[in-house]
């Protein structure tokens, strides 16, 4: 038999993972701040030791990968099946260790139960990110009812004791809320069959302590776009740990034998310099692993979108003169959004019938493509593939081609069904369709990939629930199209911000942050988003002047500074611009042009919010430029504002400060911003003492530009 060691341990550049292999099944004892090879994990378990306790169990059992019910775990356990035998306590003994560099593979067997268990854990070396995933492979006679298989299970150190949720609903996504850790389950399980706008999947674990740019703090990410469950919990023992994994329907899984489930994967990081810290860990893997590089070989085009322009107002000429006066402000890619297919004047009908409206488009797509490359812009198109509308051609030669229960009542959502991707023949349709159109006009090099609606009943052709399935075939319709079309980018939209996760984004492109482009709303949305997300992938637009979500009224000069620090676009009918706002538009996106390379590489520094505003910096590697943005939400209660002080900066450096947003500002009277143009100053002076703030009309964004010089 194979002799296993007892203990495995990973290192990257700032984190350590010591798993602990003594027992039945392997369990993390460390995972935190690097330590040095004369911390052996033998150490850590001597200082770990816990005792009997009074009225309690002589030894207790271990929050291992997989906690299990079969190992007397009173916590929630990493896997539940069931069959007509002894499968619901499901047990095992670890027996093989692959290990790597970076990576540990963990099999476990029951033999009693033919159940075989794989923990993957992959520890990135220059990002400190952890991968991990459980596989679960049935070899017994009988069929195996997979209820839950969670990725691997975390234990948290006692002094992490606050939970950071990501809430929300739709145009107000990533809504940040911060509380104790308490005794029992904090439980959040989503069934939207999406990735959702109020459930995002994920978590940040700290004490009250950690702020933006200090103290400790974990991050949890599960990367799947179906439905979730996560899970933190305090024990009555004292323990506490995290879990998270895919939400599975009553009989969604059943495993014959010789078939296996593998769980999403959790990404998780810790930091121990603060939230902004852990975002960077976040920003750079996802840089490094999920952005393609031929994505990466060009800056990130600024967008312009048809929809919050005319809507399904479509007309050739219309279009044509709305991409002229697009390019002169700045853009690079234009967006044609819903309503240039066949029966589409409304939401109400169309979806499905993947063929060009030649009512408005008598000649096709072509000369309107032909009049955006002229003028210098690529071409992208909209699509929403995965549903289709009662009033089309599609639903009416198949109907039986939406996913639903029988017995159970459509509900009316949006006036479309959900299509069901798990019957080969609706996935072949929609790639054959979607294909067809991207032959005939090659140039079209963008997608935007939206989905409008949740999936109340879920259930295929055979009866059987089919989020599971529904999730894999849209992975997979989108990567087939991808394969056969690889110039293609695509965006993943989902009514704004219900579908941004790592699952997602294995596939596409960009994410449609929001559908709010209130700048207000945005500032607090992006912020929310970039704890795990950096900004390149955050579509950002400068909307109407008077919000259509919201009604507010803000200036182009606020609008364009919040959308300057994502990927970058215009959504308005350009026509209502004043001289002076087309003037300051075109200014920006220029701007926006020379500093991208900055915001979509560089390294978030989010400041601590005081409620008046939200303030943020992006600093290049060894932190000789930056930006930093002074975004004023309400007017401080004392008769100035207070300072602002600079993070992230090299305190030794003198670097220069500008002004380089707005172009014209309201000054109530000589201030600041006179006194520090052009002129230089340190790093610890910019950090330590900080820079007065002008007083300023509440909804005002100012941008600087700091620059390192050399000193005599």
């Amino acid at each position: 038999m194979e002799q296993l060691a007892t203990s495995v341990i990973l290192h990257s550049l700032n984190t350590s993972l010591i798993i602990d292999c003594h027992g039945q099944t392997p369990a993390i004892i460390y995972f935190g701040k690097r330590l040095s090879n004369a911390t052996t994990a033998d150490m850590v378990n001597q200082l770990s030791t816990r005792q009997e306790a009074k009225c309690s169990v002589v030894t207790e059992a271990p929050i291992s990968l997989s906690p299990l019910m079969g190992q007397g775990f009173t916590g929630a356990p990493g896997i539940e099946i069931n069959n007509d035998s002894h499968a619901w306590s499901l047990g095992g003994k670890l027996t093989h260790i692959k290990q790597t560099p970076q990576q540990v593979v963990f099999t476990s067997v029951d033999t009693l139960r033919h159940v075989s268990v794989k923990h993957t854990l992959s520890l990135d070396y220059a990002t400190d990110v952890l991968s991990a995933k459980t596989a679960l492979h049935h070899d017994g006679p009988q069929p195996l009812q997979l209820n839950w298989c969670a990725a691997p299970t975390l234990p948290l150190p006692l002094h992490i004791n606050q939970i950071m949720s990501f809430e929300g609903r739709w145009s107000n996504e990533f809504q940040r809320q911060s509380f104790d850790l308490f005794l029992g389950s904090y439980l959040r399980e989503n069934r939207k069959g999406k990735t959702s706008h109020d459930n995002f999947p994920g978590l940040v674990m700290h004490n009250k302590l950690t702020h933006e740019q200090g103290g400790e703090c974990y991050g949890f990410h599960l990367g799947w776009s179906g439905n979730h469950k996560m899970r933190a919990e305090l024990l009555a023992e004292g323990r506490s740990y995290v879990q998270m994994g895919e939400l599975l329907m009553p009989g969604e899984l059943v495993l014959a034998s010789g078939q296996h489930y593998v769980s999403p994967t959790l990404y998780m990081a810790y930091s121990d310099q603060g939230f902004s810290g852990l975002s960077h860990c976040y920003h750079q893997f996802i840089r490094q692993q999920f952005i393609r590089p031929a994505v990466k070989q060009k800056p990130r085009p600024v967008h312009y979108n048809t929809w919050e322009g005319i809507y399904f107002n479509h007309n050739v000429a219309t279009l044509k003169a709305l991409a002229t006066q697009a390019a002169d402000i700045g853009a690079e890619r234009f967006v044609l959004d819903d309503g240039w297919f066949k029966g589409r004047r409304g939401d109400f009908a169309g979806l499905g019938d993947w063929t060009v409206d030649t009512s408005i488009y008598p000649q096709g797509l072509q000369p309107l493509i032909d009049h955006v490359n002229q003028a210098g812009m690529e071409f992208g198109l909209w699509f929403e593939p995965e549903m289709v509308n009662p009033d089309s051609d599609l639903y009416r030669a198949h109907p039986e081609w939406v996913l639903q229960t029988a017995g159970n009542q459509q509900l009316s959502f949006r006036k479309q069904l959900v299509l069901d991707l798990t019957q080969k023949a609706v996935t072949d349709y929609l790639f054959n369709a979607i294909n067809a159109i991207l032959q005939a006009y090659p140039n079209i090099v963008y997608i935007k990939w939206d989905m409008n609606r949740d999936l109340n009943h879920a259930g295929n052709a055979l009866g059987k629930p089919a989020v599971h399935a529904q999730t894999l075939a849209a992975y997979k319709l989108i990567s087939d199209l991808k394969q056969a079309q690889p110039h293609i980018e695509i965006e993943s939209c989902s009514s704004g911000g219900a579908r941004i996760d790592l699952g997602i984004l294995q596939h596409t492109d960009r994410v449609w942050t929001s559908d709010s482009n209130d700048a207000l709303d945005r500032l607090h949305i992006q912020r929310g988003c970039s704890y795990f997300f950096p900004a390149e992938l955050m579509g950002a637009h400068v909307g109407p002047r008077d919000c259509h979500i919201t009604g507010r009224h803000i200036s182009i000069a606020t609008r364009a500074a919040v959308a300057f620090f994502g990927h970058m676009g215009i959504e308005m009918d350009p026509r209502e611009l004043t001289d002076s706002e087309r003037s300051q538009l075109k200014h920006i996106i220029k701007l926006h042009k020379q500093h991208r390379a900055l915001i979509h590489s560089g390294k978030l520094i989010r400041l601590d919010s005081d409620d008046l505003s939200i303030n943020f910096g992006i600093l290049n590697t060894d932190a000789s430029r930056g930006l930093f943005a002074y975004n004023n939400i309400n007017e401080t209660p004392r008769t100035v504002p207070p300072k602002y002080r600079f993070a992230g900066l090299n305190p030794h450096a003198h670097y220069t400060l500008n002004k380089i947003w707005p172009t014209e500002l309201f000054e109530y009277s000589s201030n600041v911003l006179s006194v520090i143009e052009g002129k230089t100053f340190t790093g610890e002076a910019l950090m330590q003492i900080g820079m007065q703030l002008p007083i300023t009309f509440p909804q005002t964004s100012i941008i600087f530009e700091l620059n390192q010089v050399e000193t005599q």
